[in-house]
């Protein structure tokens, strides 16, 4: 008789530590909601009822959290008093009623609720100029491509598509474009793309976010990888923004060439205008990114740190494979993903050894 051997992999009880760090952090973020600020801000936007929204929506956070089911989460609430007590809930949803309450609210409510929330919380913006950085990830639903061969033509109307990444290499999904104010790391706007969009289209794209939601102000300097390289970016940013962008330069990058394709629109020779003041700014515009792109090797470290929190949110925060396959579930899933690295960067968690 043959014998097997089965190995069944049990995933840890979500038993709430006092003295556990990861506890600690969450019982901060979850504590949040019993904010009066923050339930005003979820009235404001429309998610209500709050007696059905916030266990929802906490519950949903711990799943993240954990990095496990919606539903392992509510089977540990519905063992544990300890952790019902932990998350101030009463009464527990169904998994259907939960998806069913989250299903109710447009994804765009999620996202203004997140970046108000995180603008009430995280320290203001000093008066002056400011450094923003910029930078793009993958996001891999999980299908199962490798069983079934799935073509480009098959997904011409899906909303995710075949994309490529250096560190995953083929995937299936979109992309998600974050922008951190380089300071505090904390998160400004985000957007969401179909996996084939190239960095260069969705740099202006990003722009135009953080101008329509007022962050972006003249003067600030955009930090980027050479993946968002294209001489139309380093015009488009400072003819349109009025921003210095620190994009990385390729090796083939003609410096001569950009330097003379840098100049101020006529826009400003418009009567309503100070001509000589709306000179002389494009011309300190450009006197400061042409040294800051001379030594754009330093700035490395503050580029990177960018990766660091992706891979918070991936590695942490349950974003490294989504079961989710619209733009509007993946877009409310990042909104939380991005609120869960806003809190922890606010809660003093900044530097790469502690990310």
């Amino acid at each position: 008789m043959c014998q097997y051997n089965v190995f069944f992999v049990r995933k840890a009880p979500l038993i709430s530590l006092k003295e556990d760090f990861k506890w600690k952090l969450l019982s901060e973020i979850l504590n949040v909601f019993d904010l009066r600020s923050c339930r005003q801000i979820l009235t404001k936007r429309g998610i209500l009822p709050l007696q059905k929204s916030v266990p929802a929506i906490k519950i949903v956070l711990l799943s993240m959290f954990f990095s496990c089911e919606i539903s392992y989460a509510i089977k540990e609430l519905e063992e544990r008093e300890s952790l019902r007590t932990f998350l101030k809930i009463s009464s527990i949803p169904t998994q259907k009623e939960i998806y069913g309450i989250l299903s109710n609210y447009e994804p765009q409510q999620f996202t203004a609720f997140v970046f108000e929330l995180l603008k009430d919380l995280c320290p203001k913006r000093q008066n002056g100029s400011k450094g923003i950085i910029i930078d793009s990830t993958d996001i891999n639903l999980n299908l199962n491509w490798h069983a079934k061969k799935i073509t480009k033509e098959s997904l011409e109307n899906k909303e995710y598509k075949w994309g490529y990444s250096t560190h995953r290499g083929f995937f299936i999904g979109m992309k998600l474009t974050l922008a951190l104010e380089s300071q505090t790391l904390k998160p400004l706007a985000f957007l969401i793309n179909e996996a084939n969009v190239s960095e260069p289209k969705i740099y202006p794209e990003i722009l135009k976010e953080l101008k329509r939601r007022r962050i972006i102000k003249a003067g600030d300097v955009i930090y980027a990888d050479r993946g968002y390289y294209s001489y139309d970016n380093y015009v488009i940013s400072v003819r349109e923004f009025k921003v210095v962008p620190l994009i990385f330069p390729r090796k083939n990058c003609n410096f001569k060439k950009l330097f003379n394709m840098l100049r101020y629109p006529l826009k400003i020779f418009d009567s309503k205008r100070n001509i000589e003041k709306e000179i002389k700014f494009y011309k300190e515009i450009i006197a400061k990114f042409k040294e800051l792109i001379s030594k754009w090797k330093e700035f490395r470290s503050i580029r990177s740190i960018i990766e660091d929190v992706f891979k918070l949110a991936k590695k942490a925060y349950s974003m490294e494979d989504l079961h989710r396959y619209t733009r509007s579930s993946v877009q409310k899933y990042c909104s939380l993903a991005v609120l869960l690295v806003g809190i922890t960067v606010n809660y003093g968690i900044k530097g790469r050894k502690e990310l």
